[in-house]
This record gives structure tokens, sequence and C-alpha cells, in this order.
């Protein structure tokens, strides 16, 4: 049987897993969530892996979660099924590296939520995006109510996801909900270029900023204490001796042997 999602290593420092479900256009069923889970876990277990990208095979991100295994949940049933997405939502989020997701051909429902998680997001410009929650009778899920806010705004969110129109990745870019955006077929290899710039990054300090910015304070003086917790350990850790060792000497910074934390 062949594997639902595949992991290789197409750059230094960057891990990448492709959604392998091409005859479903990837649809995001109980297998792939649970591999993309182990695998990510794992990846957050090595010191080889400074960044992540996630895509699909045959040109395609996903089609989103797979309808089919939706059906005839009874209310036990479906509590299960938002555990076990939420499960990965929060391996994602909270991945020990930067994540970024290539958009290609159709990005549609819980795949667009996935991609939401991440750090970066590339797409196609005339890669599909949709969010068809409503139309089938569904709430948005994979935490949508919150990413989607975050990155276009409360009003363009509810416009989105009530209108039922396909957004293109050119539109997607203009409105923030894409990050970069590049002609067909070029979207996968901007990816790992992104991949491998945020690989170079002080792990440490990236993550307490990610951290930070995905819960932010109430208040000015709420994120001053939080500021000052972070900068005491950054300034006194390695990837500040590193950084300050390079400006010294007018070379770049090398924060691949630094620690994580």
């Amino acid at each position: 049987m062949n594997a639902v999602v595949l992991l290789d290593r197409p750059r230094v420092g960057v891990a990448r897993l492709l959604i392998n479900r091409p005859d479903k256009r990837n649809a995001i069923d109980h297998a792939v969530r649970e591999a993309m889970y182990e695998r990510i876990g794992e990846l957050g277990s090595d010191d080889e892996t400074r960044a992540l990208v996630i895509g699909g095979v045959g040109g395609v991100l996903s089609a989103g979660g797979d309808l089919p295994s939706m059906a005839g949940l009874d209310e036990a049933g479906a509590r299960s099924r938002m555990e076990h997405i939420h499960r990965l939502c929060g391996a994602i989020a909270q991945a020990p590296f930067p994540v970024i997701t290539a958009v290609e051909g159709v990005a549609a429902g819980g795949a667009v939520g996935m991609a939401l998680l991440g750090d970066h997001i590339v797409a196609e410009e005339d890669a599909r995006i949709l969010f068809p929650f409503l139309t089938l009778g569904l709430t948005p899920d994979w935490g949508q109510l919150l990413t989607l806010p975050r990155r276009i705004g409360i009003g363009p969110a509810r416009r989105v996801l009530t209108s039922g129109d396909t957004i293109k990745g050119a539109e997607a870019h203009r409105l923030g909900l894409a990050d970069a955006v590049t002609a067909k077929g070029a979207a996968m290899d901007a990816a790992l270029d992104a991949a491998q710039r945020l690989a170079d990054l002080p792990m440490g300090a990236f993550l307490r900023m990610r951290e930070r910015l995905n819960a932010g304070a109430e208040a000015l003086d709420a994120e001053l204490r939080r500021e000052a917790d972070d900068q005491a350990i950054c300034l006194t850790g390695p990837e500040f001796a590193e950084g300050f060792a390079a400006f010294a000497e007018k070379r770049k910074p090398d924060f691949t042997k630094a620690a994580r934390r």
C-alpha cells in the first residue's frame, strides 16, 4: 500500500511532507491526519530539520476534508473526528521550526486551515482556494475563525467565508491570505526557497516571536513583561552570541548549531 503522506528532504535543513492521495485530489482523511501528525512529531525530535514544507502530489495541495468520511457520524463520532483534527492543528501551529505551505492547483476547506496554521504560504497565481463550509451546512474548522481574520481582517474574512466564491492565488496574495504568489508550476520551488531562508533564522528567537504573535497580550504592560522575559533569555543565549560575533566579524551568522530554546 502506498503511503498517504510522503516525506523527503529536498534541501539542507528542509523537510517536505506531501499528501499522496492523487485519486482523491489529496483529500484529507483520518489516515492522512495521523500520518502527518506522526511525521511532524518525528521531525521535531531530530536535529536536522529547521523548516518544513507542506504540499500535495500531482500539482494539487488538497481538496480539503474527505467528505464521505464525514457522513453518518453520531455526536461522539463527530467529536472524536474533531479531536483528531485538533491534535494535528496543534502539531502544525507549535512545530519547533517554521512551516511553509505550497498552494498548488486546489486548496479547499481543511487544507486552507492547515496552511493558515503555518508561518508562510506560497500560492500559484491561478490556484483555486475555496471555503465550502457553509454550503455544506458546516462551520469553518481547523481554527480558521481565528487564523483567517488574523491574516486578512474580520470583514474580509466574513465576506470570504460567506460568499462561496473561489479565490485565485493572485487575489489571495492581495488579501494577505498568501505571503507570496508565483506563476503556475513555481509555487513548490518558491516554498522551498522560503523554507531555506527561514531555516537560517535563529530558531529559538523565531519560536519565541511566533508564540507571542499567535497569542497576543491584551495590554502593553503585559506584552512588555513577556518581551523582557524573552529578551533576557535571548541576550544570554548562544544565538545572540553568534549574531553578535557575526556582526563584529562582518560575516553572515550561522545559527544552525545553536540550540532551539
